[in-house]
């Protein structure tokens, strides 16, 4: 006898049936499991105590909530498989690490710059007092008022989890190798070229971005992952395949 019930992730490829397990798993994991997840394999500034050097991967697979996580894996469920059919499961895995490690460049630049406003360094520790117990930072220098101290906290005692800055290096992939490809939007049932939605979107981040200094989503990321995605497209010299 045979069985016929299809997989949910049959005829999807390889590279990207694996990164969706992988990160589904994780999820189960943090949200069931193991709650602190988050705070060992998101990724902290690297002047934070916090830090260890293999959050620079493992923060890809980590996510904030239940939506977050369904975005991204969405994302990487629609575009994701045309890509790694065109470029190679090889190379698309490079891709998406990459534009991950991207994401974390702009990022940690943005908080670098965001650091040496407030102290004149981007090395800055010595400014807060930290229980690593606890979890718990306290200020520890005269010139430090409540708000420069609740930056300094933002950017050293918050990690940063997800694969969006890799998704965006996606989003870039797709629309510069298939630009007039219609998208639909949930909360606009009209088609946009991906040529205009996926360059409108990284605009909006920006904005979002230069305009909410304090949000607890990292806009920057987004945009690092979409630069750095672009500049890979570049220099492999990926080409749009003549027969789509």
């Amino acid at each position: 006898m045979f069985n016929n019930t299809a997989s949910p992730f049959s005829g999807i490829p390889p590279v990207v049936k694996n990164l969706l397990i992988v990160n589904i798993i994780c999820f189960i994991g943090s949200a069931l499991i193991f709650p602190e997840a988050n705070r060992l394999f998101g990724v902290y500034y690297p002047d934070s105590p916090f830090f260890k050097i293999w959050q620079v991967v493992t923060y890809m697979f980590m996510h904030g909530g239940l939506g977050h996580i369904f975005f991204n894996m969405f994302a990487l469920f629609m575009f994701g498989p045309v890509l790694e059919q065109v470029i190679g499961s090889k190379r698309f895995l490079n891709y998406y690490l990459i534009t991950g490690l991207g994401a974390l460049v702009l990022q940690f630049g943005v908080q670098a710059l965001e650091v040496y406003q407030i102290t004149g360094t981007a090395a800055a520790r010595d400014w807060l007092r930290f229980d690593m117990l606890a979890g718990v930072v306290q200020g520890n220098h005269p010139d430090l008022n409540q708000e420069s101290f609740n930056k300094l906290v933002s950017v050293y005692n918050t990690p940063m989890v997800g694969a969006s800055g890799a998704i965006f290096g996606l989003l870039i992939a797709f629309g510069y190798l298939f630009p007039n490809t219609p998208l639909m939007l949930i909360f606009l049932p009209v088609p946009i070229k991906a040529k205009y939605f996926i360059p409108v979107m990284i605009l909006i981040e920006l904005f979002l971005g230069i305009s909410r200094t304090g949000s607890s989503i990292a806009h920057f990321a987004h945009i690092g992952g979409a630069l750095v995605g672009f500049l890979l497209i570049k220099l492999w010299g990926i080409r749009r395949p003549n027969y789509w």
